[in-house]
């Protein structure tokens, strides 16, 4: 298998129930990296902070007591295709049994880190419409069993009318060029720098006692005491400072994009039939399949590196798929591509909807200063703790309101929102800006609501639910209609969900 795609094998058409099958030899040393990546820190901090021998020789009694769960659950693990679904058999003394219909089956993902390729194995989830838990987790298969089982899963839940075969198109490559862009419009580099540093911090003793506050003062006298050694004037000072900044946000992008190309690299997004497949992945690799009809909501947002890069990114919410765990559902079509290549990807899963021809009505302009209001309490509040500390100069944090009256301002001029025969839509943002919207057939509910400053106003804001959306992106919402173009709304939509079934 090459670095950058898994290899398509074709599974046998199986109309009869096959034997129960094991998982691979090697499965339980999976299953007991597993687990000790959860009792990791208990048992490093009974070696570390322990005393003695007594507690290297628990730590390893413990460690031995997780190999022979691991192996236990190699010994007593069994699957087999059914007529209909899959049989998983689990359990000596206390024996489970589980069916799972083929046609539940909705999201497939098959994943590979590094020690999974050096076996040559694969794991396999399989997530069903509407679960939050996988409903099956097979730790870990032969890759091409994995690959094999993938598309025996996906032909067996097809209805007769979509189980003719069908061609592997190729909707979106991501070059390498494109994966370091992607790595430089993200954060992902101080979203690890921090998670590093609370777990350091949670992990030294006495974290709210002297430890911290010691190591901090001294960090900062050794680099006052390396500064002052130079003798800089006032502007020397201020442009090390400038170069200190630059230099940290440039190691943050750095690391960012090798984040990025761990992540994205290879990244492919296809379509065969009715199903998306997506296939990322440097080192370890990712494999998702959706089907099409279970993407409930769509996001395409920007950022400032999107606009001055010209890049977007096209995210969809799946059914089942609102679970943070890595690779386990399809959430990005296009993680970072052109404006074209996003609305084309659009056009061509919704070619019903007509993305490019939808007719965009804006809210009123007054409504800037509902976007204002959040900010003059915390402004005031900050301003008021800082007085204690810096005194007049205090008053510099009342600066933020005129900034924020502005960013108020430019927001309130791109909310909007479309209805068409087959989608609506919604538009947000100004400094970070993004679409949301859903096909009409994929609503379950709406719901309008007013707080009393909308009661005051005469406005209302008319949410929009879909199974499985909003856990992830943001609220497929109307914000601050007129209370009688909301009802409106409400009533045209009630109106066209009564009238169609629902699909998802």
């Amino acid at each position: 298998m090459s670095a950058s795609e898994f290899e398509r094998p074709t599974a046998p058409s199986q109309a009869e129930p096959t034997a129960d099958r094991r998982l691979h030899p090697m499965s339980w040393l999976f299953v007991l990296i597993q687990q000790l990546k959860q009792f990791i820190l208990p048992l490093l901090a009974l070696v570390f902070l322990g005393r003695g021998d007594r507690n290297e020789l628990w730590s390893l009694i413990g460690v031995a007591v997780l190999a022979l769960l691991a192996l236990w659950r190699y010994a007593t693990y069994r699957y087999g295709i059914g007529a209909n679904g899959l049989v998983i058999r689990s359990g000596l003394f206390t024996r489970s049994l589980r069916v799972i219909p083929f046609v539940r089956i909705q999201n497939v993902a098959v994943q590979q880190t590094v020690l999974h390729r050096m076996f040559g194995v694969a794991e396999v989830r399989l997530e069903s419409a509407g679960s939050k838990e996988h409903e099956a987790q097979m730790r870990v298969l032969k890759l091409s069993d994995a690959l094999a089982l993938e598309t025996l899963v996906r032909r067996r839940g097809e209805t007769p009318a979509d189980a003719v075969e069908e061609p592997v198109d190729s909707l979106l490559r991501l070059s390498p060029a494109e994966v370091l862009r992607l790595g430089l419009v993200s954060n992902g580099g101080l979203v690890l720098v921090g998670a590093g540093v609370a777990a350091v911090l949670q992990m030294v003793p006495d974290f709210n006692g002297r430890v911290p506050t010691r190591a901090l003062r001294h960090g900062v006298r050794w680099l006052f005491g390396r500064v002052e050694g130079y003798h800089l004037e006032a502007a020397g000072y201020a442009m090390l400072a400038v170069a200190a900044i630059v230099l940290v946000a440039v190691a943050l992008k750095s690391l960012s994009m090798i984040l990025a190309l761990l992540r994205y690299y290879g990244f492919e997004l296809s379509e065969q039939g009715r199903r998306l497949t997506a296939e990322r992945g440097l080192l370890g690799r990712w494999r998702t399949t959706v089907p099409r009809r279970r993407i409930q909501a769509w996001t395409v947002e920007e950022g400032v590196l999107h606009r001055l890069l010209k890049r977007r990114r096209l995210a969809v919410d799946t059914v089942g798929g609102d679970g943070d765990e890595e690779g386990r559902a399809l959430k990005e079509l296009a993680p970072i591509a052109p404006p074209a290549t996003c609305d084309g990807l659009i056009d061509h899963l919704l070619p019903r909807a007509g993305w490019d021809a939808l007719e965009w009505r804006a809210l009123p302009k007054a409504a800037w200063w509902r976007l204002f209001l959040p900010d003059v309490p915390w402004t005031l509040l900050a301003a008021f703790a800082l007085h204690w500390h810096l005194g007049a100069w205090s008053l510099l944090a009342l600066l933020w309101l005129p900034w924020a009256a502005f960013k108020a301002q430019r927001h309130a001029r791109r909310i909007g929102y479309a209805l068409g025969a087959e989608l609506i839509a919604t538009r947000e943002g100004w400094w970070r800006r993004y679409w949301r919207f859903a096909e009409l057939d994929k609503l379950q509910a709406l719901q309008i609501t007013r707080s009393p400053i909308d009661r005051r106003c005469g406005t209302a804001t008319l949410w929009l639910d879909t199974a499985g959306a909003g856990a992830l992106g943001p609220a497929l919402r109307i914000r601050f209609l007129p209370e009688q173009e909301a009802r409106r709304i409400y009533q045209r939509l009630s109106a066209s969900l009564a009238k169609r079934p629902l699909r998802w």
